[in-house]
């Protein structure tokens, strides 16, 4: 069975099951990343975000403002790809900061 080292990010909400997701990422023998990130090494059979999001639904309660968002290697392609597998992006809390330049010309039309 393949092992895959994966990084999990999660955003549970204010009143999000964290004692299960921190019991899960305990039994698993995560790694703190930083907050909310944390990584695995996880062994799967065949599909590595099926098998996962089926094993983390079993050990927390799952609700509308779960988010978890996996990075890993595919094995295939050897390339690193990321999902949400609960939830899904969000507007950015830095959208608007920079600043951008237009070619566009303001201008007035007169009748």
């Amino acid at each position: 069975m393949p092992t895959s080292m994966i990084w999990i990010s999660y955003d549970l909400g204010v009143s999000g099951d964290y004692e299960g997701l921190y019991s899960w990422l305990d039994s698993r023998k995560a790694k703190e990343c930083g907050d909310s990130l944390a990584v695995i090494s996880y062994t799967f059979k065949k599909d590595l975000l099926a098998e996962l999001k089926a094993e983390i639904s079993k050990n927390l309660k799952i609700s509308k403002r779960t988010r978890i968002y996996v990075i890993h290697t595919d094995h295939a392609t050897k390339k690193s790809k990321g999902k949400f597998i609960f939830g899904g992006r969000r507007v950015a809390p830095w959208s608007g900061y920079a600043t951008s330049e237009s070619d566009i010309a303001d201008e007035e039309v007169v009748d």
